[in-house]
C-alpha cells in the first residue's frame, strides 16, 4: 500500500510538473505575442504606411528578430525592396510611387532530398498609416493613425513565435522553410505578387504558402479560420487533427481562398492557406488598437500553426497542388 501511495504521489507530482511546464510555455508564448503586437501596433510606427519610416522601423523590428533566430538570408539580404504605386496625397505622400520591401529568410530542411523543397510562411506588415480619404480606412474622414493591432501586426507577432519555436529544434523540419513578411498588402497585394514572380528558388520548389492575416482576436468560441486546406494532398484532415487538444475549434474549408497574401500563390499554381480569427467592427478604423487584442488567444493561434507548418515540412506524402472550385 505504501509503495502504491508513492507511486500514486509520483504520478500526481509529475502531472502538476507538466501542467505546470505547459501553462509557462504557453503564458510565455502569449507575452512574446504581445510583446511583439505592443511595438508594431504602437503610435510610434503611425500605421506603418508603405514608404514611410514606419513602415521602415517595422521592417528593421522583424529583420532583427529574423537575425535573432538564426535565419539564413538570400543573397546576403533579409530584404526584398519593390515599387507600390498610391493616390498621391494619401498621409502626404508627395509621390504615387513608392518603395517598399519583403523581409524574408530561410532555415534549411534537414534533409538531403526533401530539403530542395521550400515551405513559405509568411504576413503582412503594412498598415493604412493616417487613413484619410483615398485610403483604405472605413472612417475616411478621420485623419488618425490606424495602428492595425489586429491587421497585420498581430500574423507579423504569430510569424516571429513560430519563428522563435522553430529555432529552438534540434533537428530542424525535412523541408526548407521560407519565412516571409510582406509589404504593401492593403494596395492590392503588392508584396506577395512580387514575391511571387521574383522567387529566390525555383517555383517548382516552392509547395505549399501558410499566411496569418488578422488572428488576434479569438472569438469566445475559440474558432480559428482557414481556406485552401484543400489546395494540398490531406490538408482539410490534417487541419482537423491538428485541432485535437489545441484549445481551439478549426473552422476548415477545402477552397474559400479568401483574399490576402495567399491567394498571390494560389494564383501561380502553388497550394495555399490563409488563417484568420475573423472579422470586427475596429477593421481599417483607426480603433484596431492592443487593447483589443486577445494576446492568450494569439499564442494559441501561433501554437497551431507551427504544427501545421512543422506537420507539412515533414509531410510523407508528395505535397502536389489541387485546384478548387
Amino acid at each position: 500500500m505504501k509503495f502504491l501511495k508513492n507511486l500514486n504521489s509520483k504520478l500526481v507530482f509529475s502531472f502538476l510538473l507538466f501542467s505546470f511546464i505547459a501553462n509557462a510555455q504557453k503564458n510565455n508564448l502569449a507575452q512574446t505575442f504581445y510583446k511583439h503586437d505592443k511595438y508594431l501596433s504602437s503610435d510610434k510606427l503611425e500605421g506603418r504606411f508603405v514608404g514611410t519610416k514606419g513602415n521602415n522601423d517595422a521592417a528593421a523590428y522583424i529583420k532583427k528578430y529574423f537575425k535573432k533566430y538564426g535565419l539564413q538570408k538570400f543573397n546576403n539580404t533579409y530584404d526584398q525592396f519593390f515599387k507600390v504605386f498610391v493616390k498621391e496625397g494619401i498621409n502626404k505622400m508627395k509621390s504615387d510611387s513608392v518603395s517598399t520591401q519583403n523581409v524574408f529568410g530561410f532555415i534549411e530542411g534537414s534533409d538531403e532530398k526533401l530539403k530542395k523543397e521550400f515551405i513559405v510562411i509568411g504576413a503582412h506588415y503594412d498598415h493604412w498609416g493616417w487613413g484619410g480619404k483615398g485610403s483604405g480606412s472605413k472612417k475616411k474622414d478621420t485623419i488618425a493613425i490606424h495602428n492595425g493591432a489586429d491587421d497585420n501586426a498581430s500574423g507579423v507577432s504569430a510569424l516571429l513565435c513560430i519563428l522563435e519555436e522553430v529555432s529552438k529544434l534540434k533537428i530542424k523540419p525535412k523541408r526548407s522553410i521560407i519565412f516571409i513578411s510582406f509589404s504593401g498588402e492593403e494596395e492590392g497585394l503588392f508584396g506577395s505578387k512580387y514575391f511571387v514572380n521574383h522567387l529566390p528558388v525555383k517555383k517548382e520548389a516552392v509547395k505549399v504558402m501558410l499566411n496569418m492575416d488578422m488572428v488576434g482576436r479569438l472569438n469566445a468560441e475559440k474558432q480559428i479560420y482557414m481556406g485552401g486546406a484543400g489546395t494540398f494532398p490531406n490538408g482539410v484532415e490534417l487541419m482537423k487533427k491538428l485541432g485535437q487538444n489545441s484549445g481551439l475549434n478549426p473552422v476548415v474549408f477545402a477552397g474559400d481562398v479568401g483574399g490576402s497574401d495567399h491567394v498571390s500563390f494560389y494564383k501561380a499554381s502553388i497550394s495555399a492557406i490563409g488563417f484568420h480569427t475573423g472579422g470586427h467592427p475596429q477593421y481599417h478604423t483607426p480603433e484596431d488598437d492592443i487593447d483589443l487584442i486577445n494576446f492568450e488567444g494569439g499564442a494559441l493561434v501561433a501554437k497551431y500553426i507551427y504544427n501545421a507548418l512543422v506537420s507539412i515540412a515533414n509531410y510523407n506524402e508528395e505535397l502536389v497542388f489541387i485546384k478548387q472550385d
